[in-house]
């Protein structure tokens, strides 16, 4: 695939032409309210296309989130639907990337569907990453069709970034430019936080820097705590540093939130303001910041920047508060609580306490290393051997 720069000066010329086209693939909780969001920009130069598996389950979502905007007065936005793509057939997942010539490709897919895989996982063993090989079970072959095709495209994956993009960029691979969600639901909760502290209700001139793996996404949104991690943050109100204790701000994220697929409406708009922050950043010359897991390959989340230097338009890790080595240390803590040790050289490393931690709450043994070409056994054997035993009753 091109390089990230290149891709993003192709969507610069169709941004400016009027001329923008986002395909979502996969249209369960997370695509369907990405859908409903992408029109209700009522923005005519933005076309969707879905695709998946069963066209007619997706041409029902399409028709009732299209009457629904027309409802409100918004939907200027011409939608397609392409079915008949199996997300374990790389070729029609090309062919369907090669008609359409999408933007932006949205990996809203999962491998096990209807399951919050937390859920399972953070009672019993207090870390998601034991997931991993499910999340990256669609996004490498999403990512392989991407790269036979030769994409124009800048890709976001919904699905674990934080150890799923590292994985593909360690095995070589082409991979997903941004992740969407994790780190990033937790930003809104600490901007609300501060300004309750602040005793202000302009929350929207609360601005932070933060970087964040997976875990502390979970941790502090449950729990109110870092689990003892010093996490990078700065605080700023109306572009002043705020001087906050930290541990009140963490305190005060702990906010009541549905855990059922209502939760996707934060992951959705994540998706949808990173292709927000590329359009705007284009029509608008002014830099945007977001923040994205996994992005440019690296474990854990961090802040990024979307905009323009050196005359181009691109996107960047934001170091202009912490540095790269700051923010990728705090990450790697993160990341080893979640249950992942490293991911390098094409494999995924789990910790060693995951693996006992699996063993006593399932009576299951992981392997201490998931090798690129393992990853679908391996998800066979996370889905047959403690998915299923723990949703079965």
């Amino acid at each position: 695939m091109k390089s990230l720069s290149e891709r993003l000066g192709v969507i610069e010329r169709h941004v400016k032409a009027g001329n923008i086209k986002i395909m979502i693939i996969g249209l369960g909780s997370v695509g369907g309210y990405l859908l409903d969001y992408l029109i209700s920009r009522n923005d005519p130069s933005v076309s969707v296309v879905v695709v998946g598996r069963n066209p007619d389950k997706m041409q029902t979502k399409v028709n009732i989130t299209r009457v629904a905007a027309l409802i409100r007065g918004v939907n200027k936005s011409k939608i397609e639907v392409e079915g008949g793509v199996d997300l374990n057939d790389i070729d029609a997942i090309a062919g369907a990337i090669n008609k359409h010539k999408p933007d932006f490709i949205v990996n809203s897919s999962r491998a096990y569907p209807g399951l919050k895989y937390g859920s399972i996982s953070w009672a019993n063993v207090r870390a998601y990453g034991i997931w991993t090989p499910l999340s990256i079970r669609f996004t490498k072959n999403i990512m392989e069709a991407c790269d036979k095709a030769d994409t124009d495209a800048v890709v976001i994956n919904t699905s674990y970034s934080d150890a799923v993009i590292p994985w593909l960029r360690s095995a070589g691979k082409a991979y997903p430019d941004f992740g969407s969600g994790n780190l990033n639901h937790l930003i809104p909760r600490i901007k609300f936080a501060v300004a309750q502290l602040l005793g202000v209700e302009d929350y929207w001139n609360v601005d932070v820097m933060f970087a964040a793996g997976h875990f502390h996404d979970v941790c502090i949104s449950k729990e109110g705590q870092t689990e003892g991690v010093n996490l990078p943050l700065k605080i700023y109100y109306k572009g002043v540093e705020q001087d906050i204790p930290h541990e009140e701000v963490y305190k005060a994220c702990h906010i009541s939130m549905p855990v059922d697929q209502t939760r996707n409406m934060m992951n959705a708009s994540s998706n949808y303001q990173i292709i927000s922050a590329v359009i705007d950043a284009v029509r608008t010359g002014e830099q945007q910041k977001v923040f994205s897991p996994g992005f440019g390959g690296n474990i854990g989340g961090y802040p990024v920047a979307v905009g323009y230097r050196e005359g181009k338009i691109d996107a960047w890790i934001d170091e202009t508060v912490f540095s790269f080595d700051e923010m990728n240390n705090a990450d790697r803590l993160s990341m080893a609580l979640d249950g992942i040790e490293d991911v390098t050289d094409g494999k995924l490393i789990y910790t060693d306490a995951l693996i006992e931690k699996v063993r006593k709450a399932f009576g299951k043994e992981l392997p201490k290393s998931v090798a690129y070409d393992e990853i679908e056994n391996v998800a066979e054997y996370l889905i047959n051997e403690i998915i299923l035993p723990q949703t079965e009753n």
